[in-house]
Protein backbone atom coordinates (compact mmCIF):
# COMPACT_ATOMS: atom_id res chain seq x y z
CA UNK A 1 0.00 0.00 0.00
CA UNK A 2 1.51 2.96 -1.10
CA UNK A 3 1.41 6.13 1.15
CA UNK A 4 1.44 9.64 0.58
CA UNK A 5 4.38 12.44 1.55
CA UNK A 6 3.49 15.51 2.63
CA UNK A 7 4.83 18.33 0.62
CA UNK A 8 8.04 20.02 1.92
CA UNK A 9 6.27 22.90 2.56
CA UNK A 10 4.04 21.76 4.47
CA UNK A 11 6.08 19.71 7.12
CA UNK A 12 6.17 20.69 10.42
CA UNK A 13 8.81 20.56 13.80
CA UNK A 14 7.38 20.81 17.34
CA UNK A 15 3.94 21.07 16.24
CA UNK A 16 4.28 23.86 14.18
CA UNK A 17 5.22 24.82 10.19
CA UNK A 18 8.57 24.05 10.00
CA UNK A 19 8.93 27.50 7.87
CA UNK A 20 8.46 29.58 11.33
CA UNK A 21 11.63 28.23 12.20
CA UNK A 22 13.19 29.26 8.95
CA UNK A 23 11.36 33.01 9.66
CA UNK A 24 12.62 32.68 13.53
CA UNK A 25 15.98 32.47 12.48
CA UNK A 26 15.71 34.85 9.66
CA UNK A 27 14.83 37.72 12.04
CA UNK A 28 16.70 36.54 15.34
CA UNK A 29 19.86 37.14 12.74
CA UNK A 30 18.64 40.37 11.17
CA UNK A 31 17.36 42.10 14.87
CA UNK A 32 21.13 41.01 16.08
CA UNK A 33 22.85 43.32 13.02
CA UNK A 34 19.97 45.90 13.92
CA UNK A 35 20.67 46.49 17.24
CA UNK A 36 24.32 45.29 16.91
CA UNK A 37 24.82 48.56 14.88
CA UNK A 38 22.40 50.56 16.90
CA UNK A 39 23.68 50.01 20.25
CA UNK A 40 27.33 51.82 19.36
CA UNK A 41 25.62 53.94 16.53
CA UNK A 42 26.11 56.95 18.92
CA UNK A 43 29.06 56.14 20.74
CA UNK A 44 30.93 55.62 17.71
CA UNK A 45 29.98 58.90 16.67
CA UNK A 46 30.22 60.68 19.84
CA UNK A 47 34.04 58.69 20.57
CA UNK A 48 37.54 60.80 20.02
CA UNK A 49 39.15 60.78 16.63
CA UNK A 50 42.26 59.78 18.63
CA UNK A 51 42.70 56.90 20.90
CA UNK A 52 42.87 52.97 21.40
CA UNK A 53 39.39 52.55 19.79
CA UNK A 54 38.98 56.15 17.70
CA UNK A 55 35.62 57.50 16.18
CA UNK A 56 34.28 60.58 14.80
CA UNK A 57 34.38 63.00 17.62
CA UNK A 58 30.84 64.27 17.20
CA UNK A 59 29.30 66.28 19.93
CA UNK A 60 26.61 64.48 22.11
CA UNK A 61 24.02 66.66 20.12
CA UNK A 62 25.11 66.07 16.83
CA UNK A 63 25.45 62.64 17.35
CA UNK A 64 21.80 62.10 19.19
CA UNK A 65 20.44 64.22 15.71
CA UNK A 66 21.73 61.80 13.54
CA UNK A 67 20.70 58.69 15.80
CA UNK A 68 16.96 60.04 16.16
CA UNK A 69 16.80 60.77 11.72
CA UNK A 70 17.76 57.48 11.67
CA UNK A 71 15.46 55.48 13.87
CA UNK A 72 12.71 57.55 12.56
CA UNK A 73 13.32 56.63 8.91
CA UNK A 74 14.30 53.06 9.59
CA UNK A 75 10.03 52.56 10.54
CA UNK A 76 8.96 54.98 7.85
CA UNK A 77 10.70 52.81 5.29
CA UNK A 78 8.61 50.36 6.30
CA UNK A 79 5.31 51.79 4.99
CA UNK A 80 6.86 51.76 1.16
CA UNK A 81 7.88 48.73 1.79
CA UNK A 82 4.71 46.96 3.06
CA UNK A 83 2.93 48.93 -0.13
CA UNK A 84 5.43 47.16 -2.83
CA UNK A 85 5.25 43.79 -1.13
CA UNK A 86 1.38 44.36 -0.65
CA UNK A 87 1.06 45.45 -4.45
CA UNK A 88 4.50 44.38 -6.67
CA UNK A 89 6.51 41.95 -5.65
CA UNK A 90 4.65 39.85 -2.62
CA UNK A 91 6.15 39.83 0.72
CA UNK A 92 8.52 36.85 0.33
CA UNK A 93 10.54 38.61 -2.46
CA UNK A 94 10.72 41.48 -0.22
CA UNK A 95 11.97 39.83 2.53
CA UNK A 96 15.30 38.62 0.43
CA UNK A 97 15.77 41.87 -1.27
CA UNK A 98 15.87 43.79 2.33
CA UNK A 99 18.10 41.25 3.33
CA UNK A 100 20.10 41.83 0.82
CA UNK A 101 19.95 45.43 1.08
CA UNK A 102 20.85 44.76 5.18
CA UNK A 103 23.80 42.78 4.29
CA UNK A 104 25.03 45.11 1.83
CA UNK A 105 24.70 48.11 4.17
CA UNK A 106 26.06 47.14 7.28
CA UNK A 107 29.42 45.31 5.42
CA UNK A 108 29.70 48.91 4.30
CA UNK A 109 29.70 50.59 7.51
CA UNK A 110 33.10 48.43 8.52
CA UNK A 111 34.95 50.37 6.00
CA UNK A 112 36.19 53.70 7.65
CA UNK A 113 34.95 56.06 5.27
CA UNK A 114 32.47 59.05 5.68
CA UNK A 115 31.04 57.81 1.90
CA UNK A 116 30.69 54.00 2.99
CA UNK A 117 29.25 55.80 7.01
CA UNK A 118 26.56 57.55 5.25
CA UNK A 119 25.41 55.12 2.70
CA UNK A 120 25.40 51.81 4.87
CA UNK A 121 22.82 54.30 7.02
CA UNK A 122 21.08 54.25 3.67
CA UNK A 123 21.36 50.87 3.09
CA UNK A 124 20.13 49.53 6.31
CA UNK A 125 16.78 52.32 6.52
CA UNK A 126 15.71 50.64 3.07
CA UNK A 127 16.64 47.04 4.21
CA UNK A 128 14.26 46.77 7.01
CA UNK A 129 12.31 48.99 5.78
CA UNK A 130 11.65 45.95 3.32
CA UNK A 131 12.21 42.90 5.71
CA UNK A 132 10.69 44.55 9.14
CA UNK A 133 6.85 44.55 7.69
CA UNK A 134 6.96 42.14 5.49
CA UNK A 135 8.27 39.06 7.57
CA UNK A 136 5.58 38.87 10.38
CA UNK A 137 2.92 38.69 7.33
CA UNK A 138 5.10 35.41 6.51
CA UNK A 139 4.57 34.20 10.23
CA UNK A 140 0.86 34.73 9.96
CA UNK A 141 0.93 33.01 6.14
CA UNK A 142 1.92 29.82 7.45
CA UNK A 143 -1.21 29.19 9.82
CA UNK A 144 -4.81 28.74 8.26
CA UNK A 145 -7.53 30.99 9.27
CA UNK A 146 -8.63 30.20 13.10
CA UNK A 147 -6.03 28.28 13.38
CA UNK A 148 -4.87 28.21 17.57
CA UNK A 149 -1.30 27.65 16.85
CA UNK A 150 -0.75 31.13 15.39
CA UNK A 151 -0.48 33.30 18.91
CA UNK A 152 1.75 30.65 19.92
CA UNK A 153 3.28 30.48 16.33
CA UNK A 154 3.80 34.68 16.75
CA UNK A 155 5.17 34.24 20.64
CA UNK A 156 7.93 32.07 19.35
CA UNK A 157 8.47 34.33 16.16
CA UNK A 158 9.21 37.06 19.32
CA UNK A 159 11.26 34.80 21.51
CA UNK A 160 13.98 35.03 17.92
CA UNK A 161 13.30 38.73 17.90
CA UNK A 162 14.44 39.53 21.65
CA UNK A 163 17.24 36.42 21.03
CA UNK A 164 18.60 38.33 18.64
CA UNK A 165 18.83 41.55 20.47
CA UNK A 166 20.32 39.84 23.24
CA UNK A 167 22.89 38.21 22.12
CA UNK A 168 24.13 41.89 19.89
CA UNK A 169 24.01 43.26 23.01
CA UNK A 170 26.92 41.43 24.57
CA UNK A 171 28.49 40.24 21.68
CA UNK A 172 28.79 43.16 19.13
CA UNK A 173 29.50 45.32 22.52
CA UNK A 174 32.40 43.35 22.94
CA UNK A 175 34.05 43.20 19.58
CA UNK A 176 33.71 46.58 18.96
CA UNK A 177 35.62 47.12 22.40
CA UNK A 178 37.72 45.00 21.71
CA UNK A 179 39.09 45.25 18.38
CA UNK A 180 37.41 49.27 17.23
CA UNK A 181 33.80 50.16 16.10
CA UNK A 182 34.16 48.76 12.34
CA UNK A 183 34.65 45.64 13.71
CA UNK A 184 31.55 45.56 15.77
CA UNK A 185 29.87 46.75 12.20
CA UNK A 186 31.71 44.26 10.44
CA UNK A 187 30.17 41.59 13.06
CA UNK A 188 26.73 43.13 13.04
CA UNK A 189 27.10 42.10 8.78
CA UNK A 190 28.01 38.85 9.34
CA UNK A 191 25.39 38.21 11.77
CA UNK A 192 22.93 39.51 8.92
CA UNK A 193 24.39 37.15 5.97
CA UNK A 194 23.85 34.14 8.41
CA UNK A 195 20.53 34.77 8.66
CA UNK A 196 19.87 35.84 4.91
CA UNK A 197 21.89 32.04 4.32
CA UNK A 198 18.87 30.38 6.47
CA UNK A 199 16.27 32.10 4.55
CA UNK A 200 17.52 31.79 1.43
CA UNK A 201 18.11 27.66 1.90
CA UNK A 202 14.21 27.56 3.97
CA UNK A 203 12.91 28.71 0.60
CA UNK A 204 11.18 25.58 -0.03
CA UNK A 205 9.17 25.61 3.39
CA UNK A 206 7.81 29.45 2.43
CA UNK A 207 6.19 28.12 -0.95
CA UNK A 208 2.63 28.75 -0.50
CA UNK A 209 3.51 32.65 1.42
CA UNK A 210 4.02 35.69 0.29
CA UNK A 211 4.15 35.39 -3.43
CA UNK A 212 3.37 37.67 -5.53
CA UNK A 213 0.17 39.43 -5.59
CA UNK A 214 -2.59 38.73 -7.98
CA UNK A 215 -4.47 41.47 -9.59
CA UNK A 216 -6.50 43.67 -7.14
CA UNK A 217 -10.83 42.57 -7.89
CA UNK A 218 -12.86 45.26 -9.18
CA UNK A 219 -15.04 45.54 -6.49
CA UNK A 220 -11.89 45.48 -3.67
CA UNK A 221 -12.98 48.00 -1.23
CA UNK A 222 -9.25 48.92 -0.15
CA UNK A 223 -8.02 52.34 -0.17
CA UNK A 224 -4.50 53.41 -1.84
CA UNK A 225 -3.12 56.02 -0.24
CA UNK A 226 -2.85 57.57 -4.33
CA UNK A 227 -6.63 57.81 -3.58
CA UNK A 228 -6.35 59.13 -0.25
CA UNK A 229 -3.62 62.11 -2.03
CA UNK A 230 -6.04 62.62 -4.91
CA UNK A 231 -8.71 62.95 -2.81
CA UNK A 232 -6.75 65.02 0.04
CA UNK A 233 -5.45 67.56 -2.83
CA UNK A 234 -8.70 68.12 -4.25
CA UNK A 235 -10.93 68.42 -1.55
CA UNK A 236 -11.24 72.20 0.13
CA UNK A 237 -10.84 71.59 3.81
CA UNK A 238 -7.74 68.83 3.70
CA UNK A 239 -6.08 70.89 1.42
CA UNK A 240 -6.17 73.86 3.13
CA UNK A 241 -4.77 72.59 5.88
CA UNK A 242 -1.92 70.90 4.40
CA UNK A 243 -1.13 74.10 2.33
CA UNK A 244 -1.62 76.34 5.72
CA UNK A 245 0.11 73.76 8.09
CA UNK A 246 2.96 73.14 5.43
CA UNK A 247 3.55 76.71 4.53
CA UNK A 248 3.62 78.08 8.58
CA UNK A 249 5.67 75.19 9.69
CA UNK A 250 8.77 75.93 6.73
CA UNK A 251 8.47 79.42 7.50
CA UNK A 252 9.33 78.44 11.14
CA UNK A 253 11.62 76.13 10.24
CA UNK A 254 13.72 78.48 8.41
CA UNK A 255 13.68 81.35 10.34
CA UNK A 256 14.77 79.32 13.86
CA UNK A 257 16.47 76.44 12.89
CA UNK A 258 19.73 76.89 12.02
CA UNK A 259 21.46 73.16 11.61
CA UNK A 260 19.77 70.61 9.38
CA UNK A 261 17.12 73.50 7.99
CA UNK A 262 16.53 72.02 4.74
CA UNK A 263 15.87 68.38 6.24
CA UNK A 264 13.59 70.03 9.05
CA UNK A 265 11.19 71.74 5.91
CA UNK A 266 10.81 68.09 4.34
CA UNK A 267 10.53 66.52 7.64
CA UNK A 268 6.85 69.35 8.43
CA UNK A 269 5.87 69.39 5.17
CA UNK A 270 6.06 65.29 5.45
CA UNK A 271 3.99 65.47 9.25
CA UNK A 272 1.68 68.48 7.12
CA UNK A 273 0.46 66.19 4.79
CA UNK A 274 0.12 63.18 7.18
CA UNK A 275 -2.07 65.37 9.27
CA UNK A 276 -4.02 66.22 6.08
CA UNK A 277 -4.74 62.62 5.01
CA UNK A 278 -6.15 62.38 8.03
CA UNK A 279 -8.93 65.04 7.80
CA UNK A 280 -9.27 63.31 4.55
CA UNK A 281 -9.50 59.53 5.94
CA UNK A 282 -12.33 61.48 8.90
CA UNK A 283 -14.15 63.40 6.19
CA UNK A 284 -14.66 59.84 3.66
CA UNK A 285 -16.63 58.35 7.01
CA UNK A 286 -20.00 57.85 6.50
CA UNK A 287 -21.16 56.57 9.76
CA UNK A 288 -21.09 58.24 13.73
CA UNK A 289 -19.52 55.59 14.99
CA UNK A 290 -16.93 54.78 12.57
CA UNK A 291 -15.82 58.38 13.30
CA UNK A 292 -15.69 58.41 16.97
CA UNK A 293 -13.69 55.03 16.90
CA UNK A 294 -11.63 57.39 14.25
CA UNK A 295 -10.45 60.25 16.78
CA UNK A 296 -9.99 57.41 19.89
CA UNK A 297 -7.76 55.68 17.17
CA UNK A 298 -5.61 59.01 16.43
CA UNK A 299 -4.81 59.51 20.41
CA UNK A 300 -3.89 55.89 20.06
CA UNK A 301 -0.80 57.69 17.56
CA UNK A 302 -0.74 60.08 20.23
CA UNK A 303 -0.02 57.97 22.71
CA UNK A 304 2.56 55.48 20.13
CA UNK A 305 4.44 58.62 19.92
CA UNK A 306 4.65 59.36 23.51
CA UNK A 307 5.80 55.86 24.61
CA UNK A 308 8.73 55.47 21.64
CA UNK A 309 9.58 59.56 22.43
CA UNK A 310 10.82 58.43 25.91
CA UNK A 311 11.70 54.57 25.79
CA UNK A 312 13.96 55.48 22.70
CA UNK A 313 15.98 57.34 25.14
CA UNK A 314 18.02 53.60 25.44
CA UNK A 315 19.67 54.05 22.70
CA UNK A 316 20.69 57.08 22.47
CA UNK A 317 20.84 59.42 25.69
CA UNK A 318 21.07 56.62 27.87
CA UNK A 319 23.42 54.65 26.12
CA UNK A 320 25.50 57.88 26.16
CA UNK A 321 25.20 57.81 30.10
CA UNK A 322 26.21 54.49 30.48
CA UNK A 323 29.59 55.35 28.91
CA UNK A 324 30.27 58.84 30.42
CA UNK A 325 28.68 59.08 33.89
CA UNK A 326 28.36 54.92 35.04
CA UNK A 327 31.11 52.82 36.73
CA UNK A 328 30.55 49.66 34.61
CA UNK A 329 33.35 48.03 36.78
CA UNK A 330 32.01 44.36 37.90
CA UNK A 331 34.47 42.38 39.92
CA UNK A 332 37.15 43.99 38.06
CA UNK A 333 36.16 44.22 34.32
CA UNK A 334 34.74 47.13 32.63
CA UNK A 335 31.66 46.26 30.92
CA UNK A 336 31.19 48.17 27.41
CA UNK A 337 28.79 50.62 27.34
CA UNK A 338 26.87 49.05 24.76
CA UNK A 339 26.23 46.21 26.62
CA UNK A 340 23.16 47.52 28.91
CA UNK A 341 21.20 47.54 25.90
CA UNK A 342 21.12 43.31 26.81
CA UNK A 343 18.77 44.33 29.78
CA UNK A 344 15.90 45.57 27.52
CA UNK A 345 15.54 42.33 25.07
CA UNK A 346 16.61 40.09 28.88
CA UNK A 347 13.79 41.16 30.67
CA UNK A 348 11.17 41.12 27.86
CA UNK A 349 11.72 37.45 27.37
CA UNK A 350 11.52 36.84 31.59
CA UNK A 351 8.90 39.06 32.11
CA UNK A 352 7.04 38.82 29.12
CA UNK A 353 4.38 35.80 30.28
CA UNK A 354 4.35 37.10 33.74
CA UNK A 355 3.14 40.59 32.61
CA UNK A 356 0.34 38.83 29.86
CA UNK A 357 -0.77 36.25 32.84
CA UNK A 358 -1.08 39.33 35.24
CA UNK A 359 -3.14 41.24 32.79
CA UNK A 360 -5.62 38.30 32.57
CA UNK A 361 -5.69 37.51 35.84
CA UNK A 362 -6.69 41.27 36.26
CA UNK A 363 -9.68 40.95 33.83
CA UNK A 364 -10.55 38.09 34.94
CA UNK A 365 -11.18 39.95 38.87
CA UNK A 366 -13.42 42.22 36.73
CA UNK A 367 -10.84 45.29 36.52
CA UNK A 368 -10.67 47.79 34.18
CA UNK A 369 -8.42 45.79 31.25
CA UNK A 370 -8.79 47.41 28.12
CA UNK A 371 -6.61 48.23 25.71
CA UNK A 372 -6.72 51.97 26.68
CA UNK A 373 -5.94 51.51 30.09
CA UNK A 374 -2.77 48.83 29.30
CA UNK A 375 -1.59 51.78 27.16
CA UNK A 376 -1.89 54.55 29.64
CA UNK A 377 0.12 52.45 32.24
CA UNK A 378 2.64 51.32 30.26
CA UNK A 379 3.50 54.69 29.34
CA UNK A 380 3.56 55.19 33.56
CA UNK A 381 5.58 52.62 34.31
CA UNK A 382 8.07 53.11 31.54
CA UNK A 383 7.97 56.73 32.65
CA UNK A 384 8.87 55.81 36.25
CA UNK A 385 11.46 53.89 35.19
CA UNK A 386 13.06 57.29 34.82
CA UNK A 387 12.89 58.05 38.24
CA UNK A 388 15.93 55.77 38.84
CA UNK A 389 17.98 57.71 35.88
CA UNK A 390 17.44 60.85 38.70
CA UNK A 391 18.73 59.18 41.17
CA UNK A 392 22.04 57.87 38.89
CA UNK A 393 22.11 61.84 37.93
CA UNK A 394 21.95 62.79 41.72
CA UNK A 395 24.96 60.33 42.48
CA UNK A 396 26.47 61.40 39.73
CA UNK A 397 26.55 64.85 40.41
CA UNK A 398 27.58 63.72 43.81
CA UNK A 399 30.41 61.26 43.48
CA UNK A 400 31.22 61.22 39.85
CA UNK A 401 29.93 58.00 39.06
CA UNK A 402 26.49 56.39 39.25
CA UNK A 403 26.23 52.59 40.02
CA UNK A 404 25.27 50.44 37.39
CA UNK A 405 21.93 49.20 39.20
CA UNK A 406 20.47 52.30 37.99
CA UNK A 407 20.32 51.61 34.69
CA UNK A 408 19.56 47.60 35.28
CA UNK A 409 16.49 49.08 37.28
CA UNK A 410 15.61 51.79 34.91
CA UNK A 411 15.67 49.11 31.90
CA UNK A 412 13.61 47.09 33.98
CA UNK A 413 10.55 49.22 34.37
CA UNK A 414 11.33 50.40 30.54
CA UNK A 415 10.44 46.60 29.49
CA UNK A 416 7.48 46.25 31.97
CA UNK A 417 5.62 49.46 30.59
CA UNK A 418 6.90 48.44 26.88
CA UNK A 419 4.76 44.73 27.59
CA UNK A 420 1.84 46.94 28.33
CA UNK A 421 1.63 49.27 26.35
CA UNK A 422 3.22 47.87 23.26
CA UNK A 423 1.87 44.38 22.16
CA UNK A 424 -1.63 45.94 22.96
CA UNK A 425 -1.40 49.24 20.62
CA UNK A 426 -1.18 47.44 17.19
CA UNK A 427 -3.99 44.92 17.97
CA UNK A 428 -6.24 48.20 19.10
CA UNK A 429 -5.54 50.31 15.80
CA UNK A 430 -6.35 47.14 14.04
CA UNK A 431 -9.89 46.80 16.08
CA UNK A 432 -10.49 50.45 15.64
CA UNK A 433 -9.69 51.22 11.63
CA UNK A 434 -12.03 51.50 9.71
CA UNK A 435 -12.23 48.27 7.19
CA UNK A 436 -12.00 50.40 4.17
CA UNK A 437 -8.54 52.29 5.80
CA UNK A 438 -7.28 49.27 7.36
CA UNK A 439 -3.91 48.76 5.32
CA UNK A 440 -2.98 52.42 5.00
CA UNK A 441 -3.57 52.90 9.13
CA UNK A 442 -0.29 50.52 9.69
CA UNK A 443 1.59 52.82 7.77
CA UNK A 444 0.24 55.17 9.98
CA UNK A 445 1.09 53.55 12.89
CA UNK A 446 4.49 52.68 11.51
CA UNK A 447 4.77 56.66 11.04
CA UNK A 448 4.17 57.28 14.37
CA UNK A 449 6.43 54.95 15.98
CA UNK A 450 8.85 56.87 13.59
CA UNK A 451 8.03 60.06 14.89
CA UNK A 452 8.46 58.98 18.57
CA UNK A 453 11.85 57.84 17.40
CA UNK A 454 12.68 60.93 16.20
CA UNK A 455 11.31 62.72 19.26
CA UNK A 456 13.66 60.73 20.90
CA UNK A 457 16.68 62.49 19.39
CA UNK A 458 15.46 65.52 20.22
CA UNK A 459 14.83 65.09 23.90
CA UNK A 460 18.45 63.42 23.88
CA UNK A 461 19.96 66.65 21.86
CA UNK A 462 18.48 69.02 24.67
CA UNK A 463 20.69 67.07 27.24
CA UNK A 464 23.75 69.06 26.40
CA UNK A 465 22.25 72.06 27.68
CA UNK A 466 19.33 71.05 30.19
CA UNK A 467 21.21 68.36 31.59
CA UNK A 468 20.78 64.80 31.98
CA UNK A 469 18.94 65.11 35.53
CA UNK A 470 16.11 67.81 34.02
CA UNK A 471 15.69 66.21 31.40
CA UNK A 472 15.27 62.36 33.33
CA UNK A 473 12.87 64.50 35.50
CA UNK A 474 11.14 65.82 33.20
CA UNK A 475 10.52 62.82 30.59
CA UNK A 476 9.27 61.57 34.19
CA UNK A 477 6.51 64.32 34.79
CA UNK A 478 5.41 64.37 31.28
CA UNK A 479 5.06 60.61 31.15
CA UNK A 480 2.88 59.73 34.40
CA UNK A 481 0.96 63.32 33.68
CA UNK A 482 0.34 62.36 30.57
CA UNK A 483 -0.99 58.50 31.39
CA UNK A 484 -2.79 59.29 33.92
CA UNK A 485 -4.77 62.30 31.64
CA UNK A 486 -5.90 59.07 29.48
CA UNK A 487 -6.84 56.93 32.59
CA UNK A 488 -8.78 60.20 33.59
CA UNK A 489 -10.70 60.52 30.36
CA UNK A 490 -10.75 56.50 30.13
CA UNK A 491 -14.59 56.14 29.89
CA UNK A 492 -15.87 59.00 27.28
CA UNK A 493 -12.81 57.14 25.22
CA UNK A 494 -14.59 53.87 26.06
CA UNK A 495 -17.79 54.99 24.70
CA UNK A 496 -16.54 56.49 21.66
CA UNK A 497 -14.91 52.81 20.73
CA UNK A 498 -18.82 52.00 20.87
CA UNK A 499 -17.71 48.64 22.26
CA UNK A 500 -14.83 47.60 19.44
CA UNK A 501 -13.07 45.17 22.41
CA UNK A 502 -16.44 43.89 23.28
CA UNK A 503 -17.64 42.87 20.33
CA UNK A 504 -14.08 41.18 19.57
CA UNK A 505 -14.67 39.22 22.71
CA UNK A 506 -17.95 38.26 22.05
CA UNK A 507 -16.84 36.79 18.96
CA UNK A 508 -13.97 34.76 20.04
CA UNK A 509 -15.85 32.96 23.01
Amino acid sequence: MATTKKPVHQKELFGHPTGLYILFMTEMWERFSYYGMRGILVLYLTAQTRGDNPGLGWLDGEALSLYGWYTMLVYVASIPGGIIADKIIGQKRAVMIGGFLLVAGHGILSIELMWAFYSGLGLIIAGVGMLKPNISTLVGGLYRQGDERRDKGFSIFYIGINTGAALAALVVAWVADMWGWHAGFGLAAIGMVLGQVIYLSGQKYLVTVGNKPKEKEVNSEDVSIKDIFMQQFSTRIPLTITMLLALVSSVIAWNFIEDQRLAYIIFFIFLSVVVGMMVTIYQDLHSQVEKDRYLVLLLSFIIVIVFWGAFEQAGGLMNLYAENRTDRFLFGYQIPAAAFQFFNPFYIIVFAVPVANFWMWWKHRGKEASSLFKMANGVIIMGLGFVFMVFASMQYETLGKSALYWLALAYLFHTIGELCASPVALSFITKLAPVRYGALMMGVYFAATGLGNKVAGLIGESASEAGELNIFAGITIFCVAFGLLVITILKPLKRLTHGAEEDEQAITN
